[in-house]
C-alpha cells in the first residue's frame, strides 16, 4: 500500500515541528515540506522531501501540491507589519489553496487562530456563536485567509493558546506579566482555552489521515483542549515547576491594570486581557470528529516542558 502523501508547510515553525514529528512516527505517511527552509536534520521523523518556496512569493508555490493526498498549511506570519501579513496570511495562502485544488488535494487542514474573536472575555462560546471581530493585523488577516481555505474545502482550527517545548509567546507573556504585576490577576478566575502542542500536533496528524467521507471538510472548528484552565491555576503550576516566581496575593482587575500601566513592557494591555480574563471556545467537537483522545490536558504536560521553558527563561533548575 502506497504511503499517505502529505505535504506540510510551516515545518520548521513551533506547531509545525511538532506536527513533523508525530507525521515522522508514521510508517503509512511520507511528507514533503513546503517553505523558505528545510526542516533541520535531527528534526524526528524528517520529511521525504523538502520544496523551497515562499507564501509570499504565490510564483513559487507552483507545482507545491503536485501528487499529495493531505495539504497542511501551518504556516503563517505573526507581527505588527499589515503589509506582510496580507501578503503571506492572504495572498500566499489563496496561491496554496488554488495549488491544492489545482492538483486534486483531497484533504486539507488550515492552521487559523482564536485570536480572530478580538477582545473578550469570551467564556464557553462554540463555533458560530461569536462573530469574529479581529484587532490585530495578524488575526485579521487570518481570518481572511480561512475565507480561501473553507473555499477549497479545508478543515479550519481556530487554537487558542499553545503551549510546550518550543512557546517563544504564551509562557515568555506570562513571565513578564508576572515581573510586572505580581499577584493573581482578578483573583486567577480567567478561564482559558489552551492546548499542548503536542496533543494538537496529534490531532492535526490525526485530521491529515482520517478516513471516510470527509465529514469534516469545509468546516471551523475550535483546537484546544475541551476542558478549560484558570489563569490561577496555570501560574501556580508554572510555579511548582521553578518556570515562574509564585505569586500569593489577589488583586481586582482594575487595579492590576493600573500596575501594568505603571510599569513599561513589551505585553500590551490587550494581551494581558488575552491572558488574565476569560478567552474560553469550547473545543470538544473537533476531537470527537477526530476521534482523537485529547489527553490529560495542558496543565499535566507542563512539566514535559519545564526543562525547555526554564532554559529559555534563565530559570534555575527546581531542586530534588
Amino acid at each position: 500500500m502506497n504511503p499517505l502523501r502529505v505535504v506540510l508547510t510551516g515545518a520548521t515553525g513551533f506547531i509545525g515541528t511538532a506536527v513533523l514529528r508525530e507525521l515522522g512516527r508514521r510508517r503509512d505517511v511520507s511528507v514533503r515540506a513546503v517553505g523558505r527552509r528545510a526542516p533541520g536534520a535531527g528534526a524526528d521523523g524528517g520529511a521525504a522531501e523538502w520544496v523551497p518556496a515562499d507564501l509570499a512569493r504565490p510564483a513559487s508555490l507552483a507545482g507545491a501540491c503536485e501528487g499529495a493526498d493531505v495539504l497542511l498549511h501551518l504556516a503563517g506570519v505573526v507581527g505588527p507589519d499589515e503589509a506582510l501579513c496580507e501578503t503571506v496570511n492572504v495572498r500566499g495562502t489563496a496561491a496554496l489553496m488554488a495549488e491544492a485544488v489545482r492538483a486534486g488535494t483531497g484533504r486539507v487542514v488550515h492552521l487559523s487562530t482564536a485570536a480572530v474573536y478580538g477582545p473578550g472575555p469570551h467564556r464557553g462560546a462554540a463555533v458560530g456563536e461569536l462573530e469574529p471581530a479581529p484587532v490585530s493585523a495578524t488575526s485579521r488577516t487570518r481570518l481572511a485567509g480561512e475565507a480561501h481555505a473553507l473555499a477549497a474545502g479545508a478543515v479550519v482550527l481556530r487554537p487558542g493558546l499553545v503551549v510546550g517545548a518550543g512557546d517563544r509567546w504564551v509562557v515568555p507573556a506570562l513571565a513578564e506579566l508576572v515581573d510586572r504585576v505580581p499577584a493573581r490577576w482578578d483573583g486567577g478566575r480567567g478561564l482559558l482555552s489552551v492546548v499542548d502542542v503536542t496533543d494538537l500536533a496529534r490531532l492535526v496528524t490525526t485530521l491529515a489521515v482520517l478516513p471516510g467521507d470527509g465529514a469534516t471538510n469545509g468546516r471551523v472548528f475550535h483546537a484546544a483542549h475541551p476542558a478549560p484552565v484558570r489563569t490561577g491555576e496555570v501560574l501556580t503550576e508554572l510555579a511548582g515547576l521553578g518556570v515562574l516566581p509564585s505569586v500569593d496575593t489577589d488583586l481586582a482587575w482594575d487595579e492590576c491594570v493600573r500596575l501594568l500601566r505603571a510599569t513599561p513592557g513589551a505585553v500590551s494591555e490587550r494581551q494581558f486581557s488575552l491572558l488574565a480574563q476569560d478567552h474560553w471556545y469550547r473545543s470538544d467537537e473537533v476531537w470527537r470528529a477526530a476521534d482523537c483522545p485529547a489527553g490529560p490536558g495542558p496543565l499535566a504536560r507542563l512539566a514535559a516542558a519545564a526543562p525547555w521553558y526554564r532554559r529559555a527563561l534563565g530559570r534555575t533548575a527546581v531542586p530534588a
